[in-house]
């Protein structure tokens, strides 16, 4: 339980630094204030599954080489969106003073950290080349995916190129020395023009040499709002639509220059449901204070796991915590839900290993225990994600409607909703306890199927479904009014 508790509180620290730059620029709406609405995008956006590969744990390689080896296997799951961590070179520097809590943490002894970077333009050594990311980009395009890769432009290495090179591109005290932001990293000072060329040119770069489709933007919030919806523009005129998530909780990211947010509050609902914290309608006050704070129309990136929740779980990944079974649960809530769900590498096959992102073939050593693809919960959370994502493309009602919870008489386990389009209507029923739950639940239909039932027992009497709930069980239905 100390180690538990630990965990919690680090995984909570890491997120609340994350999220604290951005606060002053949230965009809540208070009184009188006028709503902003979401820029468009494509319904292929909004029917997309994003996947996220951090390639030095990916396989035991740690190559992108490697990762495009897996490609197959990540479209044969029906993926739309291959998400890369930090490709770009890795700032080396041994002086523990400028590493983060977290990396020392992991004692791995490994100096580099995938969100410290040396050389926004080159292609990390130990992932491989040019020639590799370009191999990489084509047979996923063959495959039908598209290529997200993460910017890291809040901070920089304390080597990088760009200080040696244009020394106010970085922060400075009055002293003159670089100022170190949180995680002990130089701040990127983009009150310099020349520094914002020349990060827009980087964006650019990549889309004209390699080809690829979008961005995923750290610590999103901590950068001016100006910026990225001066790079938006630019890097619009190159490609069509280019893919933007925004990693933080700016309210108004939006509304010119992002399709989604990622969303720490829907995270730690889940956190705190799914560990008892918190009773299951957690999550629908949460969904209900979210769409309050955001623009309208804003669009969420569903997930529980990614490369920071695994770095922080010190050997207590959610697999673990919350069990298949639980994790299976998590897995049908966010890709029911609306917004836009993200697989973190391995969740497919119930991975448990306690990886992180300072993990090499030199440090470390943990990687994705692909071999438990052939354990009896690897093959039905595969099966599973399998159908989840085949439901996401063919029921616009999960893609494209509209969410309405529904009341329940279990509302401390169980969490009811339906999603609505014009042509489909869908409702789902999850159990978030591991113990078995008797149900009513305030729903109707004149004609309806199932479509998805694990552990469930659904009986229609007076006009109210009843349902019996497994641990963990879950229950979707097409359904008319």
């Amino acid at each position: 339980m100390v180690i538990l508790r630990l965990w919690e509180r680090n995984f909570a620290l890491t997120f609340v630094a994350a999220m604290c730059t951005c606060l002053s620029s949230l965009g809540a709406y208070g009184d009188g204030m006028e709503r902003k609405s979401a820029r468009g995008v494509s319904e292929e956006f909004q029917k997309s599954v994003i996947y996220q590969i951090l390639p030095q744990v990916f396989t035991q390689e740690g190559t992108i080489k490697k990762a495009e080896e897996m490609l197959p296997h990540i479209a044969s799951l029906g993926v739309d969106v291959v998400y890369l961590c930090p490709i770009v070179e890795y700032d080396d520097d041994t002086n523990q003073a400028y590493w983060s809590v977290r990396q020392k943490r992991s004692k791995t002894g490994n100096p580099k950290n995938p969100y410290r970077l040396k050389d926004y333009f080159k292609i990390e050594p130990m992932l491989g080349s040019d020639a590799d990311l370009d191999s990489f980009v084509k047979t996923a395009h063959k495959l039908g995916l598209k290529v997200v890769l993460d910017l890291v432009y809040y901070h920089c290495g304390p080597t990088a190129n760009m200080i040696k090179d244009n020394p106010d591109f970085v922060k400075r005290n009055p002293d003159g020395s670089v100022k170190n932001g949180r995680w002990n990293f130089p701040e990127v000072n983009f009150d310099n023009p020349k520094l914002r060329e020349y990060l827009i040119a980087n964006m650019e770069y990549f889309i004209n040499r390699f080809g690829v489709d979008g961005y995923r933007t750290d610590v999103e919030g901590a950068v001016p709002a100006d910026f990225w919806a001066e790079a938006y523009a630019r890097i619009s005129k190159l490609k069509a639509n280019p893919i933007m998530i925004a990693e933080s909780n700016r309210a108004d990211a939006q509304v010119d220059a992002y399709d989604a947010n990622y969303c720490f509050e829907w995270q730690f609902a889940l956190i705190d449901v799914f560990s008892k914290k918190s009773g299951a309608s957690e999550l629908e006050r949460t969904w209900k204070k979210c769409n309050a704070r955001y623009v309208d129309g804003a669009r969420f990136l569903r997930n529980l796991d990614n490369h920071d929740t695994a770095s922080d779980s010190e050997g207590l990944r959610f697999e673990k915590r919350f069990g298949h079974a639980g994790m299976n649960a998590v897995q049908v809530i966010n890709f029911t839900m609306d917004g836009i769900p993200m697989i973190y590498n391995g969740n497919e096959i119930a991975d448990d290993v306690p990886i992180c992102m300072f993990s090499t073939n030199k440090h470390g050593r943990y990687f994705i225990a692909w071999e438990n693809a052939m354990t009896a919960a690897g093959r039905e959370r595969e099966s599973l994600i399998r159908k989840l994502i085949n439901m996401r493309h063919d029921y616009s009602a999960l893609s494209l409607g509209t969410t309405t919870w529904l009341s329940n008489s279990a509302a401390d386990s169980v969490i009811s909703y339906t999603r609505n389009s014009k042509w489909q209507n869908v409702l789902v029923v999850v159990n978030t306890r591991d113990t078995q739950v008797e149900v009513s639940v305030d729903f109707t239909a004149s004609v309806f199927r199932q479509i998805l039932n694990c552990g469930a027992t659904p009986v229609f009497k007076d006009g109210k479904l009843f349902v019996t709930l497994k641990p963990y069980a879950y229950l979707l239905i097409s359904y008319r009014p």
